[in-house]
């Protein structure tokens, strides 16, 4: 499916040194993204995937916010959005107690490369706003039925979410205000139809909260919809120079093996602006998490939850993904 990377339209963003990214879609989608950016780099893939995205017109990113209390998250989070031209996207990080404090176990540690080697604005992921503040500001002003949040982390941040009550923002609880204003949650969690997935396990009561609970519909990209498109192996040999992205590739896959990495976060950023077709399908169900994060699906038409099922052929989402994650912003 070669013709999904040549644009046929007036729309051309792409330089000598990038691959060519889709046109824009008719109408940008209102992203706010939730990450955990750290425990893995699949992250890193999926906020290139988000920026080339938002370039190209689909997507207007609202907030990137760091569901990890690391102290190395939002500064990284900051690097990228930076590198691409954003540095003024809003961060956030949680503020409850608990909840997931968690950084990549590679003998080079990437989460210390970027920040000690790009700019940034925030020292400290514990020095960025409350995440839940972040929330309730944008969506107070948002409108109704218009954002679309994705999360490819923990729970932490929107279980608080839910938690909160009204405040100098709106009036409204944290489940009315996110049924008031958010169209959909796509999320990178769980395991399909069951099992137990990092993203809810490592702060269970959160995953449980939140899955069980959310009053909009969630669309899940389950741990086996990402396990078998490694991405990262032409992104890690680019020919470009002080690029955060291709240094986190080059650094993991160094130690990883050359084939790539799985893309578990790339295909909910991907599906979260783009929607689903032509690269899934869909079951709709409901999907209930019990206290040790582990997950069970019952497929049925009244659910409010759906799963992706893989329809495209591995090799043709994987350069789907890989070519976007390749793109360089304009200089």
């Amino acid at each position: 499916m070669k013709h999904l990377f040549i644009l046929s339209l007036c729309l051309t963003f792409a330089f000598a040194s990038s691959p060519v990214v889709e046109g824009a879609s008719k109408k940008s989608v209102n992203l706010i993204l939730d990450t955990d950016l750290g425990p893995d780099y699949d992250d890193v893939g999926a906020m290139a995937v988000l920026h080339a995205l938002a370039d190209s017109g689909q997507v207007h990113i609202l907030a990137t916010l760091s569901s990890n209390h690391h102290e190395a998250v939002v500064p990284c989070i900051e690097v990228l959005n930076t590198y691409f031209g954003r540095a003024g996207i809003p961060v956030g990080a949680p503020k409850s107690e608990g909840g997931a404090n968690q950084t990549e176990n590679h003998k080079i540690k990437w989460t210390e490369v970027l920040p000690a080697k790009y700019p940034h604005r925030t020292l400290r992921s514990s020095d960025a706003p409350d995440a839940v503040k972040v929330y309730r500001k944008l969506l107070s002003h948002a409108p109704n039925k218009s954002v679309t949040i994705c999360t490819i982390g923990f729970f932490t941040n929107l279980r608080d979410l839910l938690a909160s009550g009204p405040d100098e923002y709106s009036r409204l609880s944290g489940k009315q205000l996110v049924a008031k204003k958010v169209k959909r949650l796509v999320s990178m969690a769980g395991a399909f139809p069951s099992g137990r997935e990092y993203n809810v396990y490592s702060d269970a009561s959160a995953g449980a909260t939140v899955i069980n609970e959310w009053p909009t519909e969630i669309l899940f990209s389950g741990f086996e919809i990402g396990e078998k498109i490694r991405t990262g192996s032409t992104v890690a040999t680019m020919d470009v120079d002080n690029s955060p992205v291709k240094e986190v590739f080059k650094l993991c896959l160094a130690e990883d093996g050359m084939e790539g990495r799985m893309s578990w976060d790339q295909t909910a950023v991907l599906v979260a602006i783009k929607g689903y077709e032509p690269y899934y399908t869909v079951e709709r169900g409901q999907c209930t998490v019990a206290a040790d994060g582990s997950n069970t699906w019952k497929a049925g038409k009244e659910g409010t939850h759906l799963r992706l099922i893989q329809k495209m052929e591995i090799a043709e989402i994987t350069e789907v993904i890989e070519n976007l994650m390749r793109y360089q912003p304009s200089r």
